[in-house]
């Protein structure tokens, strides 16, 4: 029986998945072109562990069954290519025999120059009996100096090509092939670019569909629909999470994969199992850009565009994403959302640690507090708590400690929005952890974050905001509102973080309303 497979080229005999006729045909016609005079010089990106490499060995197997006679196809991967950071660019020459031998079979000397490199693919040196399509997998993992060399030495060819054979050529990778990184102002723009997309709800579904045909065993739609809603059809990330629901953490096959396994599956995969790719994920959202991306936790409006580093970077990786907008005047933008509710997920938890640390600088309750009034009432009195916490910041202050030192801070000193909300998920979860749990959620992909607190058979929610103005703050309160209505919940507590100490202005703001019978509890946190 085949099986989910998520590192690496998939296998159609081995491991399910599906066949992605349209992609690989467009790439085909791109490759291939006019049979009979040239083809494209193109290049195919996306983020790690997207099916780049199993479509390109589609595409070549799709060429080799129907174009075998007239074309040839190579595959060159540069993964295995190790060239040192102080060697010179020359050393890459040395390297291209066991390329061609390991992409065509041919046993060639080493070039010399990057001008012999060029006679490989010449009419006149006859090195290939017939014109040639050629696969460059990880592009990005040379060095910028031998990338910018190849770009240009592709470019000279494909501006002579009657005099090569060189018919088509693919490059591979995430950020090189669009020139993202050159500093010589020429990227690769001969032709067009290809972007590999994630997977539709229906071909995610078609995988489950095969293990359920094959295996016997049924997944309920719900985890389906769970499942594509954290991943957003990320290959991936849904291969491996098949790889957790129908083997590590597998019922057995006499059981349905329920929504039980799938929230104990959801919960091990944001602690205790290892991903390679998720793991990178996070490191780069931690690292030069952090932030930017801290500013996604609290902004909805932050605009797309490639042409901020940040964001670019952002994007080719796999850690944002965007979508289309349109304002109260009926204007379209584009604006910067997280790429998955997963991914979302685990870089807050990462950051929580980084700007909140592990434990409080004092204890994070009086020492003869035991909660009664949180935990022991009908309802969970989630306000009650969210006092303990302005209690805790006091405490600190009183101590001389402040939680908010060395940490962001925005051109006009004041700390970076997301600070608080980090701050406050961080103290309930050692405030209270013990007895709830605390999860984030983000129900608008960025710029809001909710803490669900589930504590035995009581629920409560909070809705973490950074104020900008006094209309926002009162459509926040009517948005929380009907938050609650559709959990169910008949309260929810709003926390805004404002960046001012006038106690008149907390207190102003805070309080407490009731709209369409549900009770909002307001409080307003200064923090500078």
């Amino acid at each position: 029986m085949r099986r989910f497979h998520s590192y690496g080229p998939v296998d159609r005999e081995q491991h399910f998945c599906v066949e992605r006729r349209e992609l690989v045909r467009q790439c085909t016609d791109y490759l291939i072109g006019n049979p009979d005079k040239e083809g494209h010089y193109f290049t195919l990106w996306g983020p790690r562990q997207t099916g780049k490499t199993w479509l390109m060995r589609q595409v070549g197997e799709k060429i080799s069954q129907e174009h075998g006679k007239k074309f040839l196809t190579a595959y060159f991967s540069m993964q295995g290519i190790v060239i040192k950071d102080n060697d010179p660019d020359e050393i890459f020459l040395d390297r291209v025999p066991r390329l061609f031998l390991d992409g065509s079979d041919l046993e060639i000397a080493p070039p010399g120059t990057w001008e012999e490199l060029t006679f490989l693919f010449h009419r006149r040196k006859a090195l290939f009996d017939r014109p040639l399509i050629l696969f460059i997998d990880e592009f990005d993992s040379l060095p910028q100096g031998v990338i910018d060399r190849l770009v240009s030495l592709f470019r000279d060819i494909y501006l002579s090509r009657e005099k090569y054979l060189l018919h088509g050529l693919a490059l591979i990778g995430v950020r090189a092939v669009l020139g993202i990184e050159s500093e010589s102002g020429s990227p690769f723009n001969i032709q067009r670019s290809l972007h590999v997309p994630n997977l539709t709800e229906d071909e995610a579904g078609k995988m489950f569909a095969q293990y359920q045909e094959e295996s016997g065993q049924k997944t309920e739609p719900a985890v389906m629909s769970r499942l594509y809603e954290v991943t957003r059809g990320q290959p991936g990330l849904v291969s491996w999470f098949g790889e957790l629901l129908t083997e590590k953490f597998n019922p057995g096959k006499d059981c349905p994969i329920c929504m039980e396994t799938w929230r104990e599956t959801y919960r091990r995969a944001c602690t205790t199992e290892w991903n390679n790719t998720v793991l990178n994920l996070v490191k780069k959202a931690g690292g030069k850009y952090r932030p930017h991306i801290v500013r996604l936790f609290t902004r909805s409006d932050i605009p797309f565009t490639l042409d901020a580093k940040w964001c670019s970077h952002a994007y080719l990786h796999g850690i944002i994403d965007y979508e289309t907008q349109a304002d109260t005047k009926g204007e379209k933008t584009e604006i910067c959302r997280f790429s998955s509710p997963f991914i979302q997920l685990r870089i807050y938890n990462s950051l929580t640690g980084e700007l909140a640390g592990d434990r409080s600088q004092i204890l994070a309750l009086d020492p003869l507090d035991d909660l009664s009034d949180v935990l022991d009432a009908p309802v969970l009195n989630v306000p009650a708590l969210i006092r303990r916490y302005r209690d805790y910041l006091e405490r600190l202050e009183a101590g001389g400690l402040n939680p908010w030192k060395d940490q962001p801070r925005r051109a006009d000193m004041h700390l970076t929005e997301a600070v608080g909300h980090f701050h406050l998920y961080a103290w309930l979860r050692e405030a209270v952890g013990r007895y709830c749990v605390v999860s984030p959620e983000f129900p608008t992909g960025n710029g809001r974050v909710d803490l669900r607190l589930g504590c035995g058979d009581k629920e409560g929610v909070i809705e973490v905001k950074s104020f900008t103005n006094l209309r926002e703050h009162r459509e926040a309160v009517g948005q929380a509102s009907d938050y609650a209505k559709k959990l169910g919940l008949d309260r929810i507590t709003l926390v805004t973080f404002i960046p001012t100490e006038d106690e008149n202005v907390l207190e102003k703001l805070s309080g407490e309303e009731t709209m369409g019978n549900v009770r909002v509890s307001v409080s307003a946190i200064g923090w500078t």
